[in-house]
Parts: structure tokens; sequence; C-alpha cells
């Protein structure tokens, strides 16, 4: 089982070739970091959900690259400067934002409605089934958010580890179908994840939703792992059989082939949009 040809080939990325061609770091220039601050200074009284676009005429050429690569392209890319230093966390968020606003509609990221999330350690405990790993120290696997575009902004360099780490899922999916197609048959089946304890009363604790999704041209992947796991706490949810349970294994180990994955490390300053 394997994807048509006529799949644009970028999509199709392997790690190592990409940590030598680093084409995907996009660097501001001074002109537009003087004006994301500007702008961001500028509406620094204005709560984030009533800021909308904004004219930023120095950064657009630099957006429509950038979507281009996330729309038609390798489908990520690193843009490098924004200026954080000195800055207050509330004006690092609204430079943040604003990026984000020239590439889309901000969605709320929790049941609590926050449009911007921060991904530090509260001492949340992470083996309890209603906890955002984002919020703990725990290592988080290889995954996808539930969003068209995803943006991180590292405000400061982490103490020790810190490395972050990205893989195409169109070449995971490849891996597995060539290796195990029966296995690769069934992520297009629909699959039981865990809600950690974000939905309304009287609704399900769990979602239902296939791993892949293919409309005749390209792949759309959603897994999260963990999600899969713990939905089987629940006593409504079917158990996994045992070829899921295998291929839920031979996924992640394909998505942890050094082969495949991109490892980096952020500096202060460095925006990620997946």
């Amino acid at each position: 089982m394997t994807l048509p040809d006529l799949l644009d080939a970028r999509a199709r990325w392997r790690g190592p070739a990409l940590a030598v061609d680093r084409s995907w770091i996009q660097p501001l220039d001074a002109a537009e970091r003087a004006e994301l601050a500007a702008a961001a200074e500028a509406l620094q009284e204005r709560p984030l959900a009533e800021i909308g676009r904004v004219p930023l005429p120095a950064l657009s050429a630099a957006v429509r690259r950038w979507r281009a690569d996330l729309r038609d392209g390798i489908g990520f890319v690193l843009v490098r400067g924004v200026p954080v230093e000195g800055r207050s966390e509330a004006a690092m968020t609204r430079m943040f934002w604003l990026l984000g606003r020239e590439l889309g509609e901000a969605v709320p990221q929790n049941s609590a409605g926050d449009l911007v999330c921060h991904v530090r350690d509260t001492g949340a405990d992470p083996a309890d089934a209603n906890t955002r790993l984002y919020t703990t120290r725990a290592e988080q696997d290889f995954h996808t958010d539930g969003a068209d575009i995803i943006g991180l902004l590292a405000l400061r360099g982490a103490r020790s580890g810190g490395v972050s780490r990205i893989v195409s899922s169109v070449s995971v999916f490849e891996v597995v179908a060539r290796q195990r197609p029966d296995l690769a048959e069934l992520l297009f089946e629909e699959w039981f994840f865990h809600l950690h304890g974000e939905f309304p009363p009287g609704f399900p604790a769990y979602f239902q939703m296939p791993i892949c999704r293919w409309d005749g041209r390209h792949l759309a992947s959603f897994f999260l792992g963990w999600y899969i796991r713990r939905a089987q706490h629940l006593p409504e949810v079917p158990r996994l059989t045992a070829a899921r349970e295998e291929l839920l294994s031979l996924y992640e180990a394909t998505a942890n082939d050094p082969a495949l994955y991109l490892g980096m490390e952020f500096q202060p300053g460095d925006v990620h949009w997946l």
C-alpha cells in the first residue's frame, strides 16, 4: 500500500537531508524585526482576542513564503530572530500572535478557551489521564495536534535537553505501508482517543477518528499515541486488538527512526510553524 506518485515529493522529506539543506530556517531581517516589535508595542493595551490582522508591509513577502511552504511545500518553517530579548512575556506573546494572525484564525487550545498556551512544567502529574503533557516535564513522543497550523515561539533556551524533533507523517506512513500493508489499512479506520477531561457534562470522555485520511491528493494524519492508550482505561471503549497494538508500536518506532526525523534545538526568538 503506497501513496500515488502524483503526491508532491516535498511531503516525503527525510530529516538527514533537511539537516544539511536548512533552507527551512528563514531569519527575519532588521526591518522585519523592527516592524513586528513596533506593532506589538502599539497594541500592548489590547486583549489578544481583540487583535486582528494589522498592516505589516515589511513582513508581507516573508509571510507569503511561509504560507507556501506550509501549504504546498515540506509543511513547516522555522522563523528565526523574533526580537524577544529584554521584552516582557506579554510583549513576546503579542509578537507571536501578530505573526499567527498573518497565517490564519486563532482557535482555542483547550476547554478553558485559551488562545495561547505556555509549554512549561506546572508540577502536574503526567500519569494523570486528564493531564496535558505540555504542562509537565514529561517527554512527548511524536504526535500531531488538532489544527491546520501549529505555532511555537521559544522564549528562552532549555537548561538541559530541549531538543525538538519532527517527522513527515507521509514518510512514516509510506514506511509502515511498505513493511506491513495489512496493518497500514487499519490507519484509515476509526480509533478511540481520550479527551483528558475536556468535555461538557453528558458527553463521552473520548472521541473517534481515523489516524489517516486520504482525499485523493493529500494524506492527512492525526496521531497521539498516549491519547489512544489512555482511552483504553475507559470501560466503554473497546479493547485494542493485537493487530492494532502491533500497529501502534510500529508507527511510533518508525517515527523515531533517525533516518526519518529531523532534530533541532530552539534559540530564543525562534518560531516554528507546522
